[in-house]
Order: C-alpha cells, then structure tokens, then sequence
C-alpha cells in the first residue's frame, strides 16, 4: 500500500515559491527497505515555454539515486548547495537512502562519492534505460515504487550495525540544538574522535562537524522562510558562533547570499 510521508520541512529552498512550479511528493519504503531507504520522492513540473525556475537544496548527508529520462545518475553527498533548473514539463524520480545505507549496495569507500555524480552502473548490470521506460512508462508512483523495490531487493543489502550506529547520531545531530562539535558527539556514543571521522567518511562520505553545522543551516533557512525575521544573536548562538559576524560568513558561503539579501528573494513574487 502506497503510504505518503508529507511535503519536506527544511532543505528546500524558497520551498513557497518551488510548490508554486512543481508538485513533490514523499513515500515511505516497504518494511524489507526501510533499513535502508528513507523515502522515495517525485517531482514533476510543467512550465510555459519562457518560464525557468531554478530549485536549491542544502542535502542532507545521504546518497540519492535520481531517475530521470536519458539522465539517471547516483548523486553523492553535496556539500554545496544542489541546484537543478526546471523548464518545460519534467518529470524525476528519486531514492533517498538513510545516512551510511549505500554503503552495502556501493561496497566501497563512499566518500569517493562526496561531491559527485556516477551512473547507475557502477552498481548494477542492470540495463538503466530499461529501468527508465519502465518508471517513465506510468504516472501511477505505485507502480514506480514496485518496480524500483523489485530492482533494489536484488541487490541482497545486509543490514550494518554501523549504519544504526550512524542513524542514531544523525538523528541526535539533527534534534540536539547543544551539539556544536564532533567532539561532543564522540563524547556523548563513547567513541574515539578518529574512529567517528573515519566511520563517518567511510559510510557517508562526509564528516560530522559539516553534519551539525549544515542541520543548523537548515534551521536557519527554515526559520527565514517561516518567520520572516533575522535575530542575528539568537541564530550565532544556536550555531555555535564567537560572533554574528562569523555566522554572516559561513550563511553565505553556504546559501549563496547574505541573511538579508535571502530574505528578499523569499519575498519576491
């Protein structure tokens, strides 16, 4: 049974203006692959012939597998922000796994992903232009789901206890305002600092620290959409910042602009 989980809540930006140009849909995988799938997710779009609209993500640190006509490909973990601009009618289907949980489908080193993009068959001999017509052949995301299950459960993934272990993390990360560092994470599993870094490199080709300071990037980014205002002190605080000054740096090296300037293009018709 199809099973929906909802519009996403952080990540996307000028999330607003994007449902305005596109319809993105979530749903949750089978028991057999919630181990390792967090969601799969939809988007489709259909713009006049002059009309463009760039879409932005800050990625969360998981590996995704996009389907998409003559294009698919695995997307590694990004660490700027994801772009992809809509034009004409597109449609893309995606697999977002949990954080670490490609690792058993990849086999290797995923920080070799971090950054990048590789084709599908690196993975699989599966002929992808297959699995493309095959997805592309119906607009019933039931039906995409079964077909991407039915590929994905011929892989025989074994569940990791490292890729629990990662979870359980990630989710404190992301939940725990007071973690500003690695080091309290370490602290808080009992795990040597290395040992952390390297397991985190390994299984989800990025480490912690860029963790915590992206899930608070995305709070502030959220919180911009949302409220509409910019408590500079309260934000440098929450992010583990010495001053607003350093906080205004880091904002726009990651989001492309200054809190401000951001503000303005959530305001923009």
């Amino acid at each position: 049974m199809l099973k929906e989980k909802g519009k996403p809540t952080r990540g996307l930006l000028r999330q607003s203006q994007f449902n305005l140009i596109a319809n993105h849909n979530r749903y949750h995988p089978n028991p057999k692959l919630d181990f390792f799938i967090e969601y799969y997710w939809v988007v489709n779009w259909e713009l006049e012939d002059n009309e463009t609209f760039l879409s932005e993500t800050l990625p969360y640190p998981s590996i995704h597998i996009v389907f998409e006509k003559n294009n698919s490909l695995i997307y590694g973990v990004t660490k700027d922000r994801f772009s992809y601009l809509l034009k004409g009618k597109g449609s893309v289907f995606g697999i977002k796994f949990r954080p670490g949980a490609f690792f058993p489908f990849f086999h290797k080193n995923v920080s070799m992903l971090t950054n990048k993009k590789f084709s599908i068959s690196e993975i699989t001999e599966t002929n992808v232009i297959e699995i493309e017509n095959q997805i592309f052949s119906t607009e019933e995301n039931g039906l995409r789901i079964e077909i991407i299950e039915s590929w994905l459960e011929q892989f025989r993934a074994n569940p990791d206890p490292n890729i629990t272990l990662i979870n359980h993390i990630v989710n404190r990360m992301k939940e725990d305002r007071s973690i500003k560092s690695a080091d309290q994470i370490a602290k808080l599993f009992s795990i040597n600092l290395r040992s952390l870094q390297r397991l985190f490199h390994k299984y989800v080709g990025i480490g912690p620290k860029w963790i915590i300071q992206r899930f608070r990037i995305q709070e502030v980014a959220m919180h911009l959409e949302r409220e509409s205002t910019i408590p500079y002190a309260h934000f440098a605080l929450e992010l583990g910042y010495f001053d607003q000054a350093h906080f205004i740096k880091d904002f726009k090296k990651t989001i492309g602009l200054t809190p401000e300037d951001y503000l303005r293009t959530l305001k923009q018709p």
